[in-house]
């Protein structure tokens, strides 16, 4: 007998109809889509074109700084804050004008100011104490209080002098003149080298002697 014609590819083991393919991923007929930029990419790796850079509110991550570095309001640069912030080891000084101490300062005020109330309530022939008080109390420790009241003391010594001289010709009217003139630049002079002494500056007394250096 004859075997009954088959249909066209049944029982012949080498001609088996294609299996069908699991679909992947990404269907073939579209190629896979890249990620935007600044999304991060598969397993970590940054998205093409880089991360977007950091804002000024936020530091980079890594510890560097942006390109063109950082944006007004950022952070500070390394190294603190530039400038308006504390003073560096030695700009604090000491009461400053010239004075090494408080004292010193002191005994200067009292030459300068010591001498002009020594004019005014001696009536023009003591106002040589103030300043030499100061002298013999702090000239030899401090040379500043001693040029202080060297200063004071010619001046005012020598208008004592003249002062003096006055009261002794007081019997007759010009006498009160250089009295008058004794008491009255003293006073003022004083109290001007008294307030620059304050400033820390070395006054100059116009009309005065060199008796004591």
């Amino acid at each position: 007998m004859t075997e009954p014609p088959r249909p066209p590819g049944a029982g012949d083991p080498g001609n088996y109809p294609p299996e069908p393919t699991s679909p992947g991923p990404f269907p073939s007929s579209e190629p896979p889509t890249a990620p935007l930029s600044g999304a991060p990419g598969p397993a970590g790796y940054p998205p093409p074109g880089g991360y977007p850079p950091p804002t000024g509110d936020q530091p980079p991550s890594g510890g560097y700084p942006p390109p063109g570095g950082y944006p007004p309001g950022g952070y500070p640069p390394p190294g603190g804050h530039p400038g308006g912030g504390y003073p560096t080891g030695g700009a604090y000084g000491g009461p400053g004008g010239g004075y090494a101490n408080n004292e010193d300062k002191t005994w200067a005020l009292v030459a300068h100011f010591g001498g002009a109330a020594g004019m005014i309530l001696s009536g023009g022939v003591l106002g040589w104490i103030g300043p030499l008080v100061a002298l013999l109390a702090r000239g030899n420790q401090s040379p500043t209080v001693r040029a202080h009241a060297a200063a004071a003391l010619n001046f005012q010594l020598l208008w004592s002098i003249i002062g003096l001289v006055g009261w002794v010709l007081s019997c007759i009217v010009i006498g009160f003149i250089p009295v008058a003139a004794a008491v009255i630049l003293g006073a003022v002079f004083g109290i001007i080298a008294g307030i620059k002494a304050n400033e820390g500056q070395l006054y100059r007394y116009p009309l005065s002697a060199s008796f004591i250096k």
